[in-house]
């Protein structure tokens, strides 16, 4: 029998039982459901800690200090003094692969303003920061390198501080006093939310790098670490060679000598949570394809019955002519189609 005509019985006979058919389809329309959501669970996950290690910076690449030690106790990474000022620009001038570089100092303290106090991270960094960290100014403006040159005391609000100290109302123009120092409020930066650690990024008060080095610090040469980002997303191992290299000659080391810094790039984080969400994406792809299976189960011992049920209708084919394999074709077939429905 023709294909086509093999498939119009099929059809003729799931419609004689409707109810059956449609219960049938039920174990793969539930099957197919649940490894569809699953998936979008497991592909939605992985883009969010995307998102969140994306919001760190663009194309990010961070320098640290090496640890150093306090009566034979390893204080690690970041505690010694081995990144300077000088360093950032070094890097500015000296690496093709880099868009943007800025140094971080950071100062945490109790910060007075608007008739109230808020303990926040003081950072001072270079105007670039906004740039890395793809941020932007909600209100007021950014400081520029003019005001890194004058030291000038100006500070950019993140979103959290301005509603704990101020009720969410800009506080633009007005002053703030940190560590008995007066800042002049200049910026509100747009709300960014929490990092992929579960930090607080609107918790912070921004300050031009040299003012906190030389007014709050009282060290006007070390930073605690750089930010750099990359031209590209390609050129990321590249850049971070590059910088290494830079900072290796900067530092004056001998081949042989290890580095006293550290470059990571925002790849190695991301890299490690990505894999993570795929290992689990796969284990819940893998418990909702179970449904299929049962599903299938359920058309194989439907199908069984409906042989059974439809014995005198196969004597009369096998009597007129049909052999074993056309009668096999048409039940696959009706199996085939169940499923293709559901």
């Amino acid at each position: 029998m023709k294909f086509f005509k093999l498939l119009g019985i099929a059809q003729g006979s799931l419609m004689k039982n409707r109810t059956r058919s449609v219960l049938t389809m039920l174990g793969i329309i539930i099957g197919v459901g649940a490894v569809i959501v699953m998936r979008a669970i497991g592909d939605g996950a992985q883009q969010d800690i995307e998102d969140r290690i994306n919001s760190l910076g663009t194309n990010l690449l961070m320098v640290r200090s090496e640890s150093n030690s306090l009566g034979g106790v390893r204080r690690g990474a970041g505690s010694s003094r081995t990144l300077f000022i000088d360093d950032i620009e070094k890097i500015r001038e000296q690496c093709s692969l880099v868009m943007a570089v800025s140094g971080i100092v950071q100062v945490s303290g109790q910060v007075i303003g608007g008739g109230t106090n808020w303990f926040t991270s003081v950072q001072g960094v270079d105007p670039d920061f906004l740039t890395i960290k793809s941020w932007e100014v909600e209100d007021g403006t950014m400081f520029t390198e003019r005001d890194m040159r004058a030291k000038t005391k100006v500070a950019v609000l993140g979103a959290s501080v301005v509603e704990n100290m101020y009720n969410g109302v800009s506080p633009v123009g007005q002053t703030i006093r940190i560590q008995k120092t007066p800042f002049k409020i200049i910026g509100v930066l747009k709300a960014k939310g929490q990092s992929a650690g579960g930090q607080d990024q609107d918790d912070t008060v921004l300050v031009p790098l040299t003012t906190a080095a030389f007014r709050l610090r009282g060290d006007s040469q070390y930073v605690s670490q750089i930010y750099v980002s990359a031209l590209s997303v390609d050129v990321m191992d590249a850049a971070q060679e590059e910088v290494s290299q830079t900072l290796r000659i900067a530092h004056k080391l001998i081949d042989g000598q290890d580095d006293d810094f550290t470059v990571r790039s925002q790849s190695e984080l991301t890299e490690a949570f990505t894999s993570t969400t795929q290992t689990m994406t796969t284990f819940l792809t893998i418990v909702a394809a179970v449904s299929l299976v049962v599903g299938g189960v359920g058309i194989m011992n439907i199908m069984l019955v409906s042989v059974t049920e439809r014995t005198r209708e196969i004597g009369i084919r096998v009597a007129v002519g049909a052999r074993s394999t056309d009668v096999l074709i048409q039940f696959l077939i009706e199996a085939v189609v169940l499923s293709v429905m559901g």
